[in-house]
């Protein structure tokens, strides 16, 4: 087997734990070898947190520009990585199969594919057309030696569309359709998370955002990961602006406090 098919049989048995996966969003090579040196077991990119660093907003990175990201995060560190493509960048059940493939080529040990459609007025896919594009993905996921991870997205909590039923449903249908982790990032309510939980038989991610429940009481609701998404490039962010902002108009140094930290984590994460 090659290096990266074992990292990706890794990867899936890493949703199989006695406790969830936690699973972090490295935004660069530097903020990848960080998490490494913390001790986290895997990696996955950050579509947002990517887009910032080019100066951007989330969903404004072409498919290359994703995939060399994805590339360079996978060369950062041995973790196995997984991949946030979006939609995939196509809206075609055939353009999404060949994203798939171009992430395995990449390196990749995991990728996702969503639900949503980059059209704010049309935001969802129908349904019948989101599991299409799901069970192209997993065809071509696990058609290689390399069996890649394939995570399954219903994105309607992200887009004012707070429907459970419809997002359990799709859920199931992503299944049916051959994903191997579901996710429905933006539900926080722990009755909504188990019922998700107790509807589907894959592994679940839950994405961490305020008013979610701990980690540990998301492994006793039957969670298998947990991700942070652009959570962690958002503090990096606001701490510059917080220091930036001291500078530029008190004139003062006291970030130096929190770089001193920084300092720290470096030296020991970089070579």
């Amino acid at each position: 087997m090659t290096n990266q098919a074992v990292k990706a049989e890794q990867f899936l048995r890493l949703h199989h734990g006695e406790t969830p996966l936690l699973l972090p969003n490295p935004w660069d090579v530097g903020t990848a070898k960080l998490l490494a040196s913390l001790g986290f077991s895997a990696l996955a990119t950050t579509s947002s947190g990517h887009a910032a660093t080019l100066g951007r907003l989330d969903g404004g990175v072409s498919r290359d520009e994703a995939l060399g990201h994805a590339a360079a995060i996978v060369g950062a560190t041995d973790l196995p990585v997984s991949a946030d493509l979006e939609n995939c960048f196509a809206d075609n059940p055939g353009d999404v199969a060949e994203t798939v493939s171009l992430a395995i080529d990449a390196g990749l040990a995991g990728c996702s594919v969503e639900d949503y459609t980059g059209n704010d007025d049309d935001p969802i896919y129908e349904p019948a057309h989101a599991a299409d594009r799901v069970a192209a993905a997993a065809e071509a996921a696990h058609s290689d030696s390399v069996r890649l991870v394939l995570t399954a997205r219903s994105e309607n909590y992200l887009h004012n569309r707070p429907d459970l039923d419809d997002t359990i449903a799709r859920l199931q249908a992503f299944q049916a359709a051959g994903a191997d982790v579901l996710y429905a990032p933006g539900i926080i309510d722990s009755a909504d998370i188990r019922r998700i939980v107790e509807s589907v038989d894959l592994p679940i991610n839950v994405l961490a955002l305020p008013g979610v429940p701990s980690i540990a009481e998301l492994a006793e609701l039957g969670v298998a990961r947990v991700s942070v998404g652009g959570g962690l490039n958002l503090v990096g962010l606001g701490a510059v602006a917080k220091a930036a902002g001291e500078l530029l108009h008190e004139g003062t140094y006291s970030y130096w406090d929190q770089a001193r930290e920084g300092i720290a984590a470096r030296d020991t994460a970089f070579e």
